[in-house]
């Protein structure tokens, strides 16, 4: 997480240092020197909430019919954004998020898999999140405040970990997001955020019949950090 962190954060800077010096060389600052001083680079720790669904076993299993109820152990996470809001009402913003937790099966489904004397299959898992939105910078603000809204689609890859994984591949799943919240500028280059964000998803399977319930879940993602602007 810190490696991707810090290689997002070197682009970024990369990209902000061509604009300004682009900006030095000719007076006034050039349209595409304007646009790159809009975007900024946050930093958040967040909370991960995920909610519990339960459904049958679908066909092409051996536990095909039987019941499993589903969820992600909640924790702590962080994430890496980056927000151009191009105008009030038009905008762009690019997300990394990081976690790691436990997917839980319990129930009468579980019982020909999980350790003998429990009825709870457990996968320890890394959980990857790369999307895109549009993002909407309201022109008024709110007590001093700064709101913004964004939705957008993207990618969670749900990656086992070596040793309480199960040795379960790696399985992506399709990722809707909303998200809401405040900022304030404290100088020309630095600033707070809070906000919250949801997430729509298919639980993962990890690619085994046995897991498949075909529901989906929501994660619900409280955060506060702080952005970068260069």
């Amino acid at each position: 997480m810190i490696r991707k962190a810090f290689s997002i954060l070197a682009a970024f800077l990369l990209v902000s240092t061509f604009g300004s010096a682009h900006a030095q060389t000719s007076a006034p600052p050039t349209a595409l020197s304007k646009q790159i001083d809009k975007i900024d680079l946050s930093i958040a720790g967040v909370g991960i909430f995920n909610t519990t669904v339960t459904g049958t076993v679908t066909p092409l299993s051996d536990n095909q019919g039987e019941s499993i109820t589903q969820f992600g152990s909640n924790t702590l996470g962080a994430l890496v954004s980056i927000h151009y809001p191009a105008k009030p009402y038009f905008g762009l913003e690019f997300n990394y998020g990081y976690a790691r937790y436990t997917e839980n099966y319990e129930g009468p489904g579980v019982l020909g898999f999980a350790p003998p004397g429990t009825t709870d299959f457990q996968v320890q898992t890394k959980v990857n999140e790369y999307t895109f939105g549009y993002l909407i910078t309201p022109p008024h603000q709110i007590l001093g405040l700064q709101p913004f809204v964004s939705a957008g689609a993207g990618t969670q890859g749900f990656k086992p970990t070596a040793f309480g994984g199960q040795e379960l591949p790696e399985k992506a799943r399709m990722t809707y997001y909303y998200s809401l919240g405040l900022q304030k500028d404290y100088s020309q280059h630095f600033g707070f955020r809070v906000g919250f964000r949801e997430l729509f998803f298919l639980d993962p399977d990890f690619g085994q019949n046995y897991l498949t319930i075909l529901k989906h879940a929501n994660t619900y993602e409280p955060m506060a950090g702080f952005y970068l602007r260069y």
